[in-house]
């Protein structure tokens, strides 16, 4: 009691004076701080204030293309992590983009090409020390199933690769467009629920497109959906091939174990890592030795020597399927920014460093162009390669080069030794990776956590499997939109409610 009363006494002479509310901010003013807010929160601008006109010019330069800020602190130390990096990367990337170029139905040399200029670009724009650039599987399935609709890629292949270039050049322009006008706020409006289930219904479905490898088949249906495929499967039990099947099971087997191994001994990811080329070796060498390819077991045969040839005459502008082409390349470039940007930001979190969202949409948009008048279809930057990045011991995109150079070096040399690999390895090795991707303890954590996520993951899922991969990304999309409103709405009536 005596303490509250010395207390009431040494503080009742106080007066408590009334905060006053703001005046209301003149609309432009207003309107001008909420836009610089929202396109300019890290104030890049900032660096060149009261700077002399040859520092701007070089501050400029620097910022549009960082390779120029950290190129002169370089040292050899570096150098040696990046390029031992880079080299486990290329035998990763060499037969992932054989792999995915037989995903997007396109020749498998396509796939080297993709892994050789792209990443030469993002080393020099890319602000993520650790992001590894590649082809990926499900932009693959995106561009084999959106424009093999119009144009048959077996009965017309050149209109067919036109389009895909037509495509990878509309994707760029618009990831470069989003990062100069500094709209990178735009991918955020696919949820992780949504990219989640998104994913997850892609990979399902490429791995079962991959049983036609698998199986030995020739004839397979266009069609993605989980029951068109499925009925190819089972009306052509015939033509089931044994010899192609129990390879594609022991290379599956392998890998799978592999992975498992350097998931349980991290220090001996490499392990994982070499396993593709591996199998694609061992593969290759078991076929040539046996002839198993007079026996039913396809093979990839004459892949073309040399390095990108230019492909910029081969864009199809005046096409009367170019609106399909830019449809096809706006998709895809949204889904690759989301991917390539969330796996950068992953890996910058685990090193402390952050990386700047508009810069690597530019970064992508500009390969991608470049890309697409080289030879080369849709990258990004994967999570799997750049796992491997990472561990590898990456210190900065140095890796990418060096990956590079030993994409150009097997292009030049050794792409003939590639004649007698086996299909269904390609399909083992997409069938491996794609079964990583599908992250069901994710999908479960949603469940107990938030069950309006869940039913935009499970609604996108069941949308991509059951539909297509496109009426899977436009029902995620709707569904969370209408989540997000009829939970706006339950939140607004629960208040006015309480208020009365």
């Amino acid at each position: 009691m005596g303490i509250n009363a010395d207390f009431d006494d040494q503080y009742s002479h106080h007066h408590y004076q009334r905060v006053e509310i703001p005046p209301p901010k003149p609309f432009l003013k207003t309107l001008k701080s909420n836009v610089k807010e929202t396109l300019f929160p890290d104030d890049p601008f900032r660096k060149f204030k009261n700077q002399p006109l040859s520092k701007k010019i070089s501050l400029g330069f620097q910022y549009f293309v960082p390779i120029l800020d950290w190129a002169p602190r370089y040292t050899l130390q570096l150098f040696k992590a990046d390029i031992i990096a880079g080299i486990t990367i290329a035998s990763l990337a060499v037969p992932q983009g054989i792999s995915y170029a037989g995903l997007a139905n396109l020749p498998p040399v396509i796939g080297l090409y993709s892994s050789f200029v792209p990443p030469l670009i993002y080393a020099m724009l890319g602000s993520s020390k650790h992001l590894a650039i590649g082809n990926v599987a499900v932009p693959s399935l995106l561009i084999s199933a959106m424009l093999g609709k119009v144009v048959n890629p077996h009965e017309n292949p050149k209109l067919y690769l036109q389009l895909v270039f037509t495509a990878t050049f509309f994707a760029g322009v618009f990831q470069a467009s989003l990062g100069f006008l500094r709209l990178g706020f735009i991918v955020d409006f696919l949820s992780h629920a949504t990219i989640l289930g998104f994913m997850g219904g892609a990979a399902t479905v490429v791995c079962l497109q991959q049983l036609k490898g698998i199986l030995g088949l020739v004839h397979f249906t266009h069609q993605t959906d989980i029951v068109s495929v499925m009925t190819s499967i089972f009306t052509q039990i015939h033509q089931w091939r044994w010899e192609s099947g129990v390879l594609g099971c022991c290379f599956l087997f392998f890998l799978l174990l592999t992975r498992y191994f350097s998931k349980m001994k991290p220090k001996f990811f490499w392990i994982s890592a070499m396993a593709p080329l591996t199998s694609v070796i061992l593969g290759s060498v078991l076929v040539y030795f046996t002839h198993a390819e007079k026996n039913g077991v396809q093979v990839i045969g004459h892949l073309k020597k040399g390095i990108n040839p230019p492909s910029y005459s081969e864009l199809a502008f005046s096409s009367q399927y170019l609106a399909i082409a830019i449809k096809t390349g706006v998709v895809t470039s949204i889904i690759s920014l989301a991917e390539g940007i969330a796996v950068g930001r992953s890996f910058a979190i685990l090193e402390n460093y952050d990386i700047d969202g508009n810069k690597e949409m530019i970064a992508f948009g500009l390969m991608n162009i470049v890309g697409s008048c080289t030879s080369c279809y849709l990258t990004t930057g994967p999570f799997s390669r750049t796992a491997v990045n990472y561990n590898a011991g990456c210190k900065t995109t140095v890796s990418n080069i060096v990956m590079s150079i030993a994409v150009m070096i097997t292009l030049l040399l050794l792409t003939p030794l590639f004649h007698y690999t086996p299909l269904v390895v390609l399909s083992s090795i997409i069938i491996s990776a794609m079964l990583g991707i599908i992250d069901y303890n994710a999908a479960i954590h949603l469940w107990k956590v938030d069950k309006y996520d869940f039913l935009v993951c499970i609604s996108s899922y069941i949308g991509v499997v059951f539909g297509s991969v496109e009426v899977g990304l436009i029902v995620a999309v709707s569904t969370s939109n209408i989540c997000n409103y009829l939970l706006s709405y339950l939140i607004m009536t629960m208040y006015l409610f309480s208020k009365n």
